[in-house]
């Protein structure tokens, strides 16, 4: 296989070479080698008459050494590297001892199949060798269908305005220490963990899930972890807050920073630009990220902190701020959607990786997600605040691990466990997810403000 870098030179020598072979001996000397720079040159001294009997034509077979580099080279119809050795092909003496060659893995394509129409049955979430270029036709509807709704929920930071939230904010008496501490905390954690989810899905998901109305869905979703990072960094800014404090809590809060690395160290691995799926160990691996990012980051990670903030909408304080968060929650409940129906089409289409260690592990992981987030509410509401307090968090996040430990499969933890906040049922209650967009809280319109019924 041969890398972009020296592809034209080895071209122009391929062709200047049958060129001098099916020339006329009137055109060109066939008893002398020609160079490259020859090509276009020997090309114009074809005579422009018609050649009725077949010529035959030998190529003389020449020697090659190989040698490696460590550019990544990838498999152009699916844009997956497939190894960090690159080959160069340089002519040598025949008398000299050649190299041994480095065999690069391109079985499961052809020149065929380049240009073969990718049917419904050859498409996978992943391993999929069909030409991911060819969007339909569509396998999950329902991957395509949560695109077109992420587009039609459209929305900027700037849009929702903002000048009620500073005022009370530089209020003296505008709120409590616990309540200011419960903004800053919010605002500290998520400005990174959408970060953290974007690089994730760009430097990661994005290249190692082969199905093209998946990956159209994952275009969409990284623009929503930036505009989302946007309306914290927007947040900060109006508020006047130290925007170093703020975003260097996932260093030096431990709550904060406990999350986030737990978040990171699910990431490592498959961010590697080497690695690929196609084993069963990496399968697993692949489907780890998914369940550490879908089921605990943006699926527990992310609810105390909204339930705080939406609670003081809830009570008329910090109203711009709380709507921001709403148009973020509307977004972050379709992306959980999203990567719990594709952690159980892989599950699906790979049975033998969802053995009894894999799901000993997802168990595992969602209930250390659980708990790094009941630490979360006792350190940010050590004396209860807005009507809430740690204990009544706590219930309320074990009432989300059973439902996303349901939702892949697995036998809920928390028996007995309910929702102890009813006035969120109609924001962030987990039963009312995949009716989300029917709910009559807000209507969510691209380039429009919420309107409350």
């Amino acid at each position: 296989m041969l890398t972009w870098d020296n592809y034209d030179d080895e071209q122009a020598q391929h062709e200047a070479t049958a060129t001098s072979q099916v020339l006329p001996e009137n055109a060109v000397d066939a008893g002398q080698p020609q160079p490259v720079s020859s090509r276009s040159s020997a090309a114009r001294e074809v005579p422009n008459t018609s050649i009725q009997q077949p010529i035959e034509v030998t190529v003389e077979k020449q020697a090659f050494d190989v040698v490696e580099s460590e550019d990544i080279v990838l498999d152009i119809p699916t844009m997956r590297v497939v190894s960090k050795t690159t080959v160069v092909e340089r002519n040598i003496d025949p008398g000299e001892t050649k190299a041994p060659v480095t065999q690069l893995d391109t079985s499961p394509t052809s020149a065929a199949d380049d240009h073969q129409r990718v049917t419904v049955d050859q498409k996978r979430m992943i391993n999929c060798r069909a030409d991911l270029n060819q969007l339909v036709p569509f396998k999950y509807d329902w991957a395509w269908q949560k695109y077109l709704d992420g587009c039609a929920n459209h929305w900027m930071p700037q849009e929702i305005n903002m000048t009620a939230d500073i005022a009370l904010w530089k209020s003296d008496n505008g709120l409590t220490q616990d309540e200011r501490t419960v903004v800053k905390r919010s605002l500290g954690f998520f400005s990174t963990a959408d970060s953290l989810v974007a690089n994730n899905l760009v430097l990661a998901l994005y290249r190692l899930i082969t199905n093209p109305e998946c990956r159209q869905y994952l275009l969409r979703q990284a623009f929503e972890e930036a505009i989302h990072t946007h309306a914290y960094q927007y947040c900060i800014e109006s508020l006047g807050m130290d925007e170093g404090e703020i975003f260097n809590m996932y260093h030096e809060v431990p709550v904060v920073a406990n999350k986030a690395s737990w978040a990171l160290k699910y990431t490592r691995e498959i961010s590697d630009p080497t690695f690929n799926t196609g084993t069963l160990e990496t399968d697993k691996a692949l489907l780890k990220n998914l369940i550490a990012y879908y089921c605990v980051l943006e699926g527990i990670f992310f609810y105390c902190g909204f339930t705080q903030i939406l609670s003081m909408g809830r009570l008329n304080k910090m109203t711009g701020t709380s709507e921001q968060f709403q148009y973020i929650l509307r977004d972050e409940s379709m992306h959980v959607n999203f990567g719990i129906d594709v952690i159980n089409q892989i599950k699906l289409e790979n049975p033998l990786i969802w053995d009894e260690e894999m799901q000993d592990l997802a168990r595992k992981m969602i209930l250390e997600g659980t708990e790094l987030e009941i630490d979360y509410a006792k350190d940010t509401m050590p004396r209860g605040i807005l009507g809430m307090n740690a204990n009544m968090m706590a219930e309320y996040l074990q009432f989300i691990a059973n439902r996303r430990l349901a939702q892949i499969g697995l036998l809920e933890q928390f028996p007995g466990v309910k929702n102890p906040f009813p006035w969120m049922s109609e924001i962030m209650d987990l039963k009312k997810e995949k009716n989300f967009f029917e709910t009559r809280v807000t209507e969510y319109q691209t380039g429009g403000a919420l309107n409350w019924d």
